[in-house]
């Protein structure tokens, strides 16, 4: 069995790419996509529909509902379930998606052991300086407004009464998939924003409005997947501050700060990638695969 994982931006092609792939190379999908995992998010998630999938089998897609978690253990359980499957049906597995934070901890592994959504009990500000007195060296790679990654550091803080850095020297890392082959779809700038614009009108057109209506009635507005990005625009739309053209522009402009923010993750953090054009890359992967 052989084992490869497809980034780039949003809008990059990843999905297509993966299936036309899979298709050739006996391969299984898992999804590296932070809202694919939930059922009924199909239009704003821009998951492949059952019948694009065929076939073909799927992880990641359609796992849980709005209103029920799924963070980065989950997907790394869902991998190691994906990747049985994989070697008992002798099957390959390609992993595509954009949540990169995800993929990190499946290359890098996960110090696991502690709840990591322990609720401040002081202001982010305060809660930064706190950890930043007992353990300069490891805040000082984090954001202070990175609430995430300060809440994290003190979930560690409180529930094992380490600072962060002592407590990742005493509780390694569980990689899971260490050399893990990853490729990069590359796109021109101005070409990316015009396949972005060509999507949030499609998405819009196949009934995105109605989907979050949908989804705000049944499940409000509380879950974390309602902060979406084509999900907190609409509901805008739908509460009046925005017209339906702005809600296509909104989208489309916050779309591509996510395709730079993931463009700068991706450089940051995969230094061993294969990057190029997808033309280019689907030919290097079939080759891969047959190595």
């Amino acid at each position: 069995m052989k084992e490869i994982a497809i980034i780039g931006t949003t809008a990059s092609g990843k999905t297509a790419l993966s299936l036309e792939l899979a298709d050739k190379t006996n391969s299984i999908i898992l999804s590296l996509d932070s809202l694919c995992v939930y059922k009924e998010i199909d239009i704003a998630s821009a998951k492949p529909t059952k019948k694009e999938r065929g076939d073909i089998v799927h992880f990641g897609i359609d796992e849980v509902f709005p209103n029920e978690k799924f963070d980065v253990v989950e997907f790394l359980n869902l991998y190691q379930n994906a990747k049985k499957f994989a070697q008992e049906n002798l099957k390959n597995l390609i992993i595509v998606g954009g949540t990169g934070f995800y993929l990190k901890a499946l290359t890098d592994g996960l110090s696991l052991g502690f709840n990591s959504n322990v609720e401040l009990d002081m202001s982010l500000n305060d809660t930064y300086n706190l950890l930043y007195s007992l353990d300069k060296e490891y805040m000082q790679k984090i954001d202070p407004n990175d609430r995430y990654r300060v809440q994290k550091a003190y979930s560690i803080y409180k529930q094992s009464g380490l600072i962060p850095s002592q407590y990742f020297k005493e509780n390694p890392k569980v990689t899971l998939s260490a050399d893990l082959k990853i490729f990069e779809i590359l796109w021109e700038k101005e070409d990316l924003a015009s396949r972005v614009a060509l999507r949030t009108k499609a998405m819009i057109e196949a009934g995105l409005i109605d989907e979050i209506i949908y989804l705000e009635k049944k499940y409000t507005r509380l879950p974390n997947c309602m902060s979406s990005i084509g999900i907190v625009e609409t509901l805008q739309y739908l509460d009046g501050k925005i017209d339906k053209k702005r809600l296509e522009d909104k989208i489309i402009q916050n779309t591509l700060k996510l395709a730079k923010r993931q463009n700068t993750f991706n450089k940051g953090q995969f230094e061993n990638r294969v990057s190029n054009i997808i033309s280019s890359l689907n030919s290097e992967i079939i080759k891969y695969f047959k190595i």
